[in-house]
């Protein structure tokens, strides 16, 4: 390719290509004057599973689980047989449950593109709580029953149980499950260095595992061969996917797109963008407002995942993200060198155009969760005045990427509004007459929002205030 037709192909993207050519000095190389891998035939739109029907799908087969206890349940008035038919209820509930958070965080493409990594990573802090509370419930129901049973004490009942091996190690799965959720406390969670918090919750599947050996041993399951045969299926399932996902696909990646760190860019105070080169990368099918999990390797960083929303496009097998620094690792990456082995997993998020249900869309974005917006700002389909940009800032020393955004917004005629100062109570941009003023028709508008969660909590409330339906508010937003 000439570079005529470089320089072409770059003026056809003009904010990245802006961006690129604003670079001095060897941080930043060209871009690559190669074309971009060509696609057979059309694309195949991604499966995603909505919110609705993920919760629908729980609950039937929670059903299905509550209604295999209930056929083999034998009614009766005898304490100890009330205290062991709740035994078994709460602990095939408690199986399933364990069941359900790891699917959650099996990062399936269908689930994370559908319902959004945000959502389910609270479903899965949410389910952690019921399943502890079940798991615990199982445990002292079954003790209370043993004790009825023999007529001894809960300290002798609990010293007989834990002499059989199955119980024994049904105790240590339960134990453990209980020390994943003591460090996934909120209080405790803002102590524990991620490395630690991680390291700690790879303990659920040693303690997943314990329990399902459990299980098979118990009346409920072991009662019926197609029931161990299904029950075993499920487990089987999910740990495929969690096999597959969590480790086969990032390799595979890995080895496949061989990406590396291309350069890295100073945009503003504490912010910079990376920006990474690979081979094949349009085969991850990104889509603006996605985030990938970064592993960079090298020292002090290697052992942490990252999450970043891309701040560009996917073009000519570049990626690129834009991070504030906030923590040790995020401070590092300024330091990052060109030709740095990298190790992303993804594309995950919910936050993209597949959300969109109306012809006017408002992006807001407060700090750096500028970065999904800039993509978004960029590649969302409409004409002139179909789409707008409000970015919340404390002060213009803090707007990030602001050339870009000032040019995108030239180029498609689309609206572009900096909110800047300290909100008090005097003056708060995001109240809702206030966003009215700047988006007369803003009920008819779709709404995608990035931002801290204090900003986002906030800029939620105002926009229903202010008579955008919540269905239409679009959000993710993450804390690391």
């Amino acid at each position: 390719m000439t570079t005529e037709a470089a320089e072409s192909r770059l003026d056809a993207y003009p904010a990245l290509s802006a961006y690129l050519r604003q670079t001095e000095g060897p941080l930043i190389p060209p871009m690559p004057q190669t074309s971009p891998r060509p696609r057979a035939g059309t694309p195949v739109p991604p499966i995603r599973i909505t919110p609705t029907a993920l919760r629908n799908g729980i609950l039937a087969v929670g059903i299905a689980v509550t209604a295999l206890w209930a056929v083999q349940a034998e009614p009766s008035a005898r304490l100890d047989v009330l205290f062991a038919t709740g035994a078994h209820l709460s602990g095939l509930l408690a199986g399933y449950g364990v069941l359900v958070m790891l699917f959650l965080m099996a990062r399936l493409p269908a689930v994370e593109h559908g319902v959004g990594a945000d959502r389910l990573a609270r479903l899965h802090a949410l389910g952690g709580r019921y399943v502890l509370t079940l798991c615990l419930g199982h445990a002292l129901l079954a003790l209370c029953g043993y004790a009825a049973h023999a007529g001894t004490d809960l300290l002798s009942a609990t010293l007989d149980l834990l002499g059989y091996p199955g119980l024994a190690l049904a105790a240590v799965g339960t134990s453990l499950l209980m020390a994943v959720g003591v460090t996934s406390a909120r209080a405790m969670r803002r102590r524990v260095p991620h490395e630690t918090w991680r390291a700690v919750h790879l303990l659920t599947y040693l303690g997943a595992a314990l329990a399902f050996v459990h299980q098979l041993a118990g009346p409920d399951v072991a009662g019926s061969i197609l029931t161990v045969w299904v029950w075993s299926m499920l487990h089987a399932t999910v740990a495929v996917l969690l096999a597959w996902y969590r480790v086969v696909v990032p390799v595979r990646q890995a080895l496949k797109h061989s990406l590396r760190v291309i350069g890295v860019r100073d945009e503003g105070p504490g912010v910079v963008s990376v920006v990474m080169q690979g081979i094949g990368l349009d085969e991850l099918r990104a889509e603006p407002g996605q985030f990938f999990r970064w592993r960079f390797l090298r020292r002090r960083l290697w052992r942490t995942a990252l999450p970043f929303s891309l701040s560009a496009p996917v073009r000519d097998d570049t990626l690129r993200i834009t991070v504030k620094a906030i923590g040790d690792h995020t401070r590092r990456m300024r330091r990052l060198k060109p030709g740095t082995r990298v190790l992303a997993t993804g594309p995950f998020g919910a936050l993209t155009a597949h959300r969109r249900t109306r012809r006017k869309v408002l992006l807001l974005a407060g700090g750096v969760g500028i970065t999904p917006m800039r993509a978004l700002f960029e590649t969302l389909p409409g004409g002139p005045g179909d789409i707008t940009l409000l970015y919340r800032a404390g002060s213009a020393e803090q707007l990030v990427l602001r050339e870009e955004l000032e040019e995108i917004a030239r180029s498609r005629g689309a609206g572009l509004h900096y909110l800047l100062g300290r909100s008090d109570a005097s003056f708060d941009p995001l109240a809702p007459q206030a966003l009215r003023n700047l988006v007369p028709d803003l009920a008819e508008h779709d709404v995608y929002l990035c931002g801290p969660p204090g900003m986002a909590a906030s800029a939620t409330t105002a926009l229903v205030r202010a008579g955008v339906p919540q269905e239409r508010i679009h959000a993710e937003c993450f804390t690391f």
